[in-house]
């Protein structure tokens, strides 16, 4: 579609993106900016890629052709089931088909599970629907024994919001709408609070997190004013501060450059690596083959399914 509009409808295109790979052919020029402000290299992509190459990726920026290495293959815990979900179907209100109908999933423990498809066919919802954040209408979702010893098969929608937030954590598509806190610091504490922790514990846990994922200089920031990729990072962070058994999340690479793509990457890695089970919802072909364990493909329901 892009190349149509500009073959064909004269028009000029200033796009602004991590991965140009794909979109290469339609450039014509390439602004790298400084961090902070100022233009690290200006020119057309052969030329600003030939010349500043090595420096860009030490950088951090996606250069064209680069490829991340997908992390080694630990030895892990054996894998048991946590979440499982059978026949599970969701409507929302007013809609005349389903968002999702017939869905089977299992999300286990030492695995890492990609739900993948075209836009429109469920992948968020059923993310909510793992992560007992929506009841079904059809089917059920169920906790595994793993997970809750002596309450296997327990609906997880029905749990207290103290018990799901210390089971399973959710990272919303959008993370604005997962954020309650005045600064990214006080953000970071409402979770260990909520599962018990002191104050001093929690404050503890936060900087740890902050730190770990590269957002400790913001940490008075509002969270509504840091940048996608940064309140990417502190909706991932918010969904480890209680160290859940199942982390389950929606594009979680969306914002990155190269260097918190990768260190993303090896975040979920380890925690998949360490008996942690990691369901991410992803149009991220490159993240989805360096990490997925299993892939889970959905299609378009039918109406009236």
């Amino acid at each position: 579609m892009l190349r149509s509009i500009l073959e064909h409808g004269g028009a000029t295109l200033v796009l602004v993106e991590h991965r140009v790979d794909e979109v290469l052919p339609l450039i014509d020029r390439v602004i790298v900016l400084e961090p902070g402000g100022g233009i690290a290299a200006d020119g057309d992509p052969l030329s600003v890629f030939r010349e500043h190459g090595t420096a860009l990726d030490e950088a951090g920026v996606w250069v064209p052709g680069h490829r991340i290495s997908p992390p080694p293959r630990r030895q892990r815990p054996p894998a048991e089931t946590l979440v499982l979900a059978e026949g599970a179907g969701f409507a929302y209100p007013g809609s005349v088909a389903p968002a999702l109908a017939h869905a089977e999933a299992q999300v286990r423990s030492s695995e890492a599970l990609a739900i993948t498809g075209p836009n429109g066919t469920g992948k968020t919802t059923l993310a909510l629907l793992l992560g007992g954040l929506l009841r079904p209408d059809a089917g059920v979702v169920v906790a595994g024994e793993a997970l809750a010893p002596g309450h296997g098969h327990d609906p997880i929608w029905r749990w207290t919001p103290e018990r799901l937030v210390a089971a399973i954590g959710s990272v919303f598509q959008e993370p604005e709408h997962q954020f309650l806190a005045g600064t990214t610091l006080a953000e970071l504490s409402i979770g260990p609070r909520r599962i018990g922790l002191s104050d001093a514990e929690a404050r503890s846990r936060a900087v740890e997190l902050l730190e770990r994922m590269r957002l400790d200089h913001l940490a008075e920031a509002n969270p509504f004013t840091l940048s996608g990729g940064e309140k990417r990072r502190l909706s991932v962070a918010t969904a480890l501060a209680t160290a859940p058994s199942a982390l389950i999340l929606d594009e979680p690479t969306f914002g990155q450059d190269r260097r918190t793509w990768s260190e993303m990457l090896d975040l979920l890695a380890g925690l998949r690596d360490t008996g942690r089970a990691v369901c991410f919802v992803s149009h991220d072909h490159d993240f989805v083959n360096a990490l997925a364990d299993r892939t889970l493909r959905l299609s378009p329901p039918t109406l009236g399914a």
